[in-house]
This record gives structure tokens, sequence and C-alpha cells, in this order.
């Protein structure tokens, strides 16, 4: 990162507000209906969010044969037509691939010299309901395995219970397993209930060191949405002007469109500035929206839409 790393600050309860869901909406609702890209601006865009993408597979059936194509398809997520059409000097590659602990090794072995890192989840993911020397063994697993970043959980009957000193202490303890690796801590805001309760685990995990907070696991009812996404921001600029400490932000879950990659970089670019627009502070946890982001730069390209099947797949 060029930035220092967050390294967490005591906490501060007086932080915490509340949050207006109303006017919450209507702010992210106004931001995406007022900015239209279109033509090279919109192919710009679509370049930057591949390089801010977190290209992931968690899936029960996962095998070391998958990861290795997730991995090949990180290293050249765009056909040779479509870079030579674009006019880029090289191929453009994904901020990293996420997969779970015992993956890790093969992700490495697959992604040896791209300077693409590997992401892992960790902390019992997704649930994240097992004692927390078990939760904190799986971070130092899956960082002696090779991983840099550890994408952890938390407990969200913390957050619903009021219980900060606790998810604090917690949080702070997975920093510490992670060492080198960044912590990026996973809120499962769909399970939060209340915006409110989204702002407030927010300050509490940066309170606690994570150098990146993410929205969720994307096997909640509800994922990201731009409301929380919103509000999640908002606790991010709260927290570096009281402490002088960047944090970066993740949405993970439920985009599926190079449309919503647009709008997820107009929620930074707006209420973050263009120094969240890099991968070192933001990262969009998707791999099925690649494919048409695909499509979209391959029909800016040829001025015609590519069946899928043109695409290899993420």
């Amino acid at each position: 990162m060029a930035h220092t790393r967050n390294p967490g600050v005591p906490l501060a309860l007086e932080d915490l507000v509340s949050v207006n869901r109303p006017a919450a909406e209507r702010r992210a609702a106004s931001l995406v209906a007022r900015r239209s890209l279109k033509g090279a601006h919109q192919a710009a865009w679509l370049l930057n969010a591949i390089a801010c993408m977190d290209l992931t597979t968690l899936a029960g059936d996962d095998t070391p044969a998958r990861v290795r194509r997730l991995c090949a398809k990180a290293r050249r997520p765009l056909s040779d037509e479509v870079v030579a059409g674009l006019g880029l000097s090289e191929m453009p590659k994904t901020g990293a691939v996420c997969v779970y602990p015992t993956m890790v090794a093969t992700a490495v072995d697959a992604l040896a010299g791209s300077g693409i890192p590997v992401a892992s989840v960790a902390t019992g993911f997704p649930a994240g309901l097992m004692p927390l020397d078990l939760r904190l063994a799986e971070i130092r697993y899956a960082v002696d395995q090779g991983a840099q970043e550890i994408d952890i959980v938390i407990t969200r009957a913390h957050v619903l219970g009021g219980a900060w000193t606790a998810l604090h202490d917690e949080v702070a303890a997975m920093r510490e397993a992670c060492g080198a690796a960044h912590l990026k801590a996973i809120l499962a805001t769909g399970d939060l209930v209340t915006l409110t309760n989204v702002h407030a685990a927010s300050l509490v995990a940066m309170q606690a060191g994570a150098d990146f907070i993410k929205t969720s696991t994307g096997k909640e009812t509800v994922n990201a949405t731009l409301p929380v996404g919103l509000t999640m921001c908002r606790a991010i600029r709260e927290y570096r002007a009281a402490t002088g400490h960047i944090v970066g932000f993740k949405p993970a879950g439920g985009m599926k469109t190079a449309k919503d990659a647009l709008g997820w970089q107009v929620l930074m670019r707006e209420e973050l500035g263009l120094e969240w627009l890099r991968p070192d502070l933001f990262r969009l946890g998707a791999s099925s929206m690649l494919a048409d982001i695909e499509r979209q730069l391959s029909h800016h390209v040829t001025g015609r839409y590519a069946a899928h099947h043109r695409h290899a797949l993420a």
C-alpha cells in the first residue's frame, strides 16, 4: 500500500451516531442517477473496475483445477482482441484472487510472478460462529500458506447486542494474527438490521485496526447495497478526520453487471475522492460481474455484443 497501514486506536464509543435511512437511500440513489458514463469514459472506468476486482471462488465444490482456472483469468481477464482494440500496452489484471484457506497454496503457485496477491477468507467464514482461538488459528494457517490478505467475519451478535468492547477486542486479536497480511473486516451488513448498526460496526472495526471494511460474505439474503456502502464510506471519512488513518472499502455480493461496477465507483469518487479509486483502497468482491464488463468492453471495441460463450469463464 502507498499509505501507512491503519494501526487502530482505543475504542471510542462517543463516535457512534444514528443514521437516517431515508436520507441515506435518497443520497445513494441520486449519486447513480446523475452520473452517465459513455464511450471511452465508460471503458476507462470499467478497466479500473477490473484492476480493483477480487476475483473470487468460495463454493463448497471448489477444486485446485477451478482455482487455477480462476487465477489464469485473473492474469488475463480480457481477450487479446479487446486489449488491442482499447490501445492498451499490456494486459490488465485483477486486484486479487480470493479463495478458501485450503486453496491458498494452489492460488499462490498459479499466480507466481504475476504480482496479483492472494486473499483468503478465514475465521469460520461465512458465519464466524467458532471459538476465537480456532478462528485465529485459521488466520495463521492462511498466512502461512502465503495469503497476503485475510477477509475475516465479525461476530454479528456483538453488534446486535451492542457489545462494542467485545467486537473491538475480537477484531484487534485477528489483526494481530494477520501479521503483515492485510485484514479486511466483513461486517455481514445484511444481518445487522439497521444502518446505525452498520455505521457503528464500521467504526469499531476500524478502531480495532482493520485495513479494509467489507460489506458482506455474499452468503446473506441481502448483500452489498449502495445505502450500506454510503454509510460505510461516511464512517471511513469520519475515521480519517478523527485519526488521520486511511482505511479501504470492499463491497461484495449481489454485484453482477458492468452498471453495478460503475455505480460503486461513482460512490467512491463522490464520497471519498479519486484517492479511493485504486486497488490498495478499493476492491469489488465479485466474479460474475467480470463477464458483463468483458461484454461491454468488447462492444466498445467492435460495436457489437459478443455471446457469453465467447468469453472464458471466471
